[in-house]
């Protein structure tokens, strides 16, 4: 068995490699980029240690030292944080192609059909595809007044509600935030699924709502290439049951609707009119594209 010493000595060689690795990656970069300035960084870290929540106020110190533009070293990977307005107007209108992609994190795989659907694919011509479907087949004028009827039908039913809460023309304290929410999940499920209550959609947003309590974000080896393999805490085979769960539950819909589809022509759900266009148009309108849509509305 290797001696502790022996041990402590060869961490310490491969810890003194990183760091030499490190320096000479940075400096290399910063010839090649004219970087904004940035803090002192720490090996392998880079700034990560400065980002301490709240991060608002952790970038707004930040910002104070070092200018409305500067640069962090997260990990292996590059940020510029603006926090001009001016600036942000010229990065989002003259120069909004450079910074139209987004960085592949690894929950984009599992939870955007592997970066394919509109928030997380690269800009491209599958990215313009997605964004026109939106414009023209789901957020059009068109579209959300033939869908005015469902929202005022919910919002009647939430005012009767209301309504019958109070008695003898007393007054009762009501939280509106569980029956805003609520609101805003029936009007969006009679949109997409075309029936209230409808179970199938009824446990795909509960499970949606399990993902979002999961905290889903990057992971450790995003940050750190060499820490891929690692899941700590079970965090990604959660992920993946999840995704999956999700996944058949939104085939489901899809095929259900494939199947009955002049049962939904009355209600012209979002589902049914895109498989409407996936009938003439197919390589725009796959299902995986539907459903991609379908999970971020």
């Amino acid at each position: 068995m290797l001696n502790v010493e022996f041990i402590e000595i060869y961490l310490l060689i491969f810890l003194l490699l990183i760091f030499v690795l490190t320096k000479v990656l940075n400096r290399t970069r910063c010839k090649h980029i004219n970087l904004p300035p940035s803090p002192p960084t720490l090996p392998i870290l880079g700034h990560l240690h400065l980002l301490k929540e709240p991060f608002n106020q952790s970038l707004f110190v930040l910002s104070q030292k070092h200018g409305p533009i500067f640069s962090l070293r997260l990990g292996s990977r590059l940020a510029i944080v603006l926090s001009s307005p001016s600036i942000v107007e010229e990065c989002l209108t003259k120069n909004d192609v450079i910074f139209a992609n987004r960085p592949y994190f690894w929950v984009g795989k599992y939870i955007s059909y592997d970066y394919t659907t509109i928030i997380s694919s690269p800009y491209g011509d599958h990215w313009r595809n997605l964004r026109r479907i939106c414009k023209l087949e789901i957020f059009s004028a068109n579209r959300l007044n033939s869908s005015s009827s469902i929202r005022q039908d919910e919002i009647k039913n939430l005012l009767w509600k209301l309504y019958y809460s109070s008695s003898d023309d007393n007054f009762v304290k009501v939280e509106l935030k569980p029956l805003l929410s609520k609101l805003t999940f029936n009007i969006t499920l009679r949109m997409i699924a075309g029936k209230k209550h409808k179970p199938e959609a009824v446990k795909l947003h509960g499970l949606q709502q399990e993902l979002l309590k999961l905290g889903i974000s990057p992971i450790v080896g995003d940050f750190f290439p060499l820490l891929r393999w690692a899941d700590f805490f079970g965090y990604k085979k959660k992920v993946v049951k999840l995704t999956r769960e999700i996944n058949g539950l939104l085939q489901g819909l899809v095929d259900e609707h494939r199947r009955n589809k002049y049962g939904f022509e009355k209600e012209d759900t979002v589902i049914s009119h895109l498989l409407r266009l996936q009938e003439s148009k197919a390589q725009y309108y796959t299902d995986e594209i539907i459903k991609g849509i379908v999970q971020v509305i």
